[in-house]
């Protein structure tokens, strides 16, 4: 699928080095577009490198200020500016009853998916701005919309990005500025196998079971693809979404319950 206005866009993407936000990457370098990366993962960031000579990428945490404002200098230094900012960094943070939580878990959850949004928009902005416009995606999810039960930390963060979302899509929308938020369901992949195995662990059951009962409550009874999660992202980036900001946009086969 070809969106025009990708073509030479600077692009930046955190947690890129694997999974959804590798996918994402490799998406928009395909269309075109310069794309530089960030990872904690360090074999992972090396191994993005090697396999895609063009995109750029540096170990960082975005829940640490340093590393972020490491990472942006070297990435708009590489880029020479900034067109569109993916904020795709996150973590599933603790599984379990709100009262059998540990608090260092809640809050380096609260530190990666939202204070981290924070960190690389606040850094991404100045750029943006220079520009004259841009394009900002979050990632969120569709439990940024809906309760879930023993995934509190998880959710909290998500409604929080959405609201971050919303506050800049008004904050921005003047310097011609788009900010939008992704609210995937459950995306196949290591990570969600990774979610379901503590879940199917704290509520006494089976993997499969687990499974089965997530997808019996979306209505397309199917789980999200890395390529739906960058087919959207494009769209939005692209000339296609230039009047697309401020929306929550759920990708998630339509999910009837938490």
């Amino acid at each position: 699928m070809e969106y025009d206005g990708i073509e030479s866009k600077r692009v930046i993407v955190t947690a890129a080095a694997s999974g959804i936000g590798a996918q994402v990457a490799r998406r928009f370098a395909a269309a075109g577009a310069r794309v530089f990366v960030c990872d904690v993962d360090a074999p992972a960031v090396a191994a993005i490198t090697a396999a895609d000579p063009g995109i750029g990428a540096s170990v960082a945490d975005v829940a640490a200020p340093a590393d972020v404002e490491c990472f942006f200098d070297e990435a708009l230094a590489r880029l020479g500016g900034l067109d569109v900012l993916v904020d795709n960094a996150g973590v599933a943070g603790p599984v379990g009853p709100v009262e059998d939580l540990d608090v260092d878990d809640f809050k380096r959850c609260v530190d990666v998916n939202l204070t981290g949004a924070f960190l690389c928009v606040r850094r991404a902005v100045p750029a943006l701005k220079a520009a004259g416009g841009g394009s900002i995606v979050l990632m969120s999810s569709n439990a940024g919309t809906m309760g879930l039960p023993f995934r509190s930390p998880y959710v909290a963060t998500k409604w929080g990005v959405i609201g971050l979302m919303k506050t800049l899509a008004m904050e921005l929308g003047p310097h011609k500025i788009r900010v939008n938020a992704l609210c995937p369901g459950d995306v196949e992949g290591e990570r969600i196998r990774r979610v379901i195995t503590m879940e199917a662990e704290s509520r006494g059951m089976a993997y499969d079971e687990v499974v089965a009962e997530r997808v019996a409550a979306v209505s397309l009874r199917t789980m999200v693809t890395a390529d739906d999660i960058a087919d959207m992202m494009l769209f939005l980036c692209s000339d296609a979404g230039a009047r697309v900001s401020g929306q929550a946009v759920l990708i998630d086969g339509n999910a009837e319950r938490a």
